[in-house]
């Protein structure tokens, strides 16, 4: 199989056929294009018939018919990730790049232009900058992130709690993420439905991707020259007074990739996590039951639909063989956390639990690992153990099928998730959530899996919530409890998860 090629725009090229047609979905060469109306429609779907094809390195077509290695097999994936003297992120050396065929309009432009960020980063440079982003990610008070966190998912519940129906993408998983990074950055005035938007526009590779990155950029340079002048103690103060000595412009791109990989890949987790709540009744029985914890589910979840389904892109240093691919020096590649999720090599029966098992790839691997995945599932984790411990009877207000995604080479998401459940009063977003009593399992499910064994309310256990049971074990003792406005429990665990949880 030789690299694929890019045959120059002319009267030469065949046109794109026709919806219908047996050749719909293939480019140039005959390759399968990953954007269009069938990726539109079924992009694991393609993968799968690529694996087939292909095996574990594909040749593809992204947007505007740019040729790309597609990186499909678990292990060819962490091989790539890990093989810096191979494979590298510098956007420059890539060939598309040089000769033009990737052009600055090119929608993936967000994702794949160069920048002086740590995502464009190897060797020395990549240390540099990687190190002051884990120095100030170190910084973070932990007690103080989750306590935002608690009282932001109060807030954002307060809004709809009384109404009895609510879109839990739009209403709550797009925005919690979003309003927890910019108090991480230290700019909460700049939080807004504009900035979430943007945020999530950025990713999809859409006609306005340039667009609102352009505004995403205007709002952190803006926020980067002010706390040049003026630094605070919070995530963007750190790296412009760090010894690394960052550029304001290094900073205000390493907060976009921050920023928005935080977001983007959050929110689409919480919307996947909730989805499995409220749909597959072996998972609700286990969560009630106590028999799983919302991390674990949120690690079974970043199996079977990592949040950003796939990265790109990454330049091949010199010539190479990947899954017995010829790769040739300057050649783009991908690689695809979804597809490489369901590799049959590691994960021979795709409906098997994946619990205790943190080897997916949703978070990549290698030096350019996600150095933010502790804050994606602290965000997670108490957002969705706070909604649930709020609406424990929220239910999905349509069939499952009704549900739609939006779907794109970077990422899989739900448009929304609507639900109704008995409205409830708001809340004192400083107290612990109350929750009612755990709701009967329903005789009927809307999905095929098996219903759980019917079981009496009187024998579930009382439980603690996701996060208490999860993190107890791991908070240290503190010397007092915290101050607060209302009388602290008197039992000595309660004080300690009351502590913990910020209340």
């Amino acid at each position: 199989m030789t690299t694929p090629s890019h045959s120059p725009r002319g009267a030469d090229e065949p046109s794109s056929p026709p919806p219908g047609c047996p050749a719909h979905g293939l480019g140039p060469g005959g390759l399968r294009r990953l954007y269009g109306p069938e990726a539109d429609a079924d992009l694991a779907g393609i993968y799968e018939k690529l694996r087939a094809e292909h095996g574990s390195v594909a040749p593809v077509l992204v947007h505007d018919d740019v040729p790309i290695w597609a990186v499909i097999g678990h292990t060819e994936v962490l091989h790539m990730l890990r093989t810096r003297t191979h494979f590298t992120r510098d956007s420059r050396r890539l060939r598309v790049v040089q000769d033009g065929t990737f052009r600055p309009d090119n929608p993936l432009a967000p994702m794949v232009t160069w920048a002086p960020l740590i995502s464009f980063a190897d060797g020395a440079e990549h240390q540099r900058v990687r190190g002051a982003i884990n120095d100030a990610l170190a910084a973070i008070d932990d007690r103080g992130l989750r306590r935002f966190i608690h009282r932001s998912s109060q807030r954002l519940v307060n809004e709809f709690c009384e109404t009895g129906t609510a879109d839990l993408v739009s209403q709550f998983a797009e925005h919690l993420p979003m309003a927890v990074m910019c108090e991480v950055l230290g700019m909460p005035d700049e939080y807004n439905e504009r900035l979430v938007q943007a945020g999530r526009d950025m990713t999809k590779g859409s006609e306005t991707a340039v667009a609102s990155n352009e505004y995403v950029m205007e709002v952190l340079n803006r926020h980067t020259a002010r706390r040049r002048a003026d630094p605070k103690e919070d995530f963007t103060s750190r790296l412009l007074t760090h010894p690394a000595q960052l550029a304001d412009d290094e900073v205000a791109q390493n907060l976009r990739v921050v920023l928005i990989a935080a977001h983007e890949g959050t929110a689409n987790l919480m919307a996947n996590v909730l989805r499995m709540v409220l749909t597959d009744p072996r998972f609700r029985a286990q969560l009630n039951g106590g028999q799983m914890t919302v991390p674990e589910a949120i690690e079974q979840s970043l199996w079977d639909e990592p949040p950003m389904s796939a990265q790109l892109a990454y330049a091949a240093i010199q010539d190479a063989e990947l899954g017995g691919k010829q790769i040739k020096a300057g050649d783009a590649l991908m690689y695809v956390s979804s597809a490489g999720n369901l590799d049959p090599v590691v994960r021979p029966d795709p409906k098997a639990s994946m619990a205790g098992n943190r080897a997916h790839l949703a978070f990549g691997g290698g030096a350019h690992e996600c150095p933010g995945q502790d804050i994606a599932r602290a965000i997670a984790d108490i957002g969705v153990d706070a909604l649930l411990m709020r609406l424990p009877d929220a239910e999905l207000a349509v069939d499952e099928k009704e549900l739609r995604w939006r779907q794109t080479i970077i990422a899989r998401h739900l448009v929304e998730l609507p639900v109704t459940f008995t409205p409830r009063p708001q809340q004192d977003v400083k107290l612990r959530p109350t929750m009612g009593g755990v709701p009967a399992p329903r005789s009927e499910w809307e999905v095929s899996t098996p219903a759980p064994a019917q079981r009496s309310l009187a024998t579930v256990p009382a439980q603690a919530s996701a996060e208490d049971r999860s993190e107890q074990r791991l908070a240290p003792i503190p010397a007092a409890p915290p101050a607060g406005d209302e009388e602290p429990p008197r039992g000595a665990l309660q004080r300690l998860l009351r502590w913990w949880r910020g209340y």
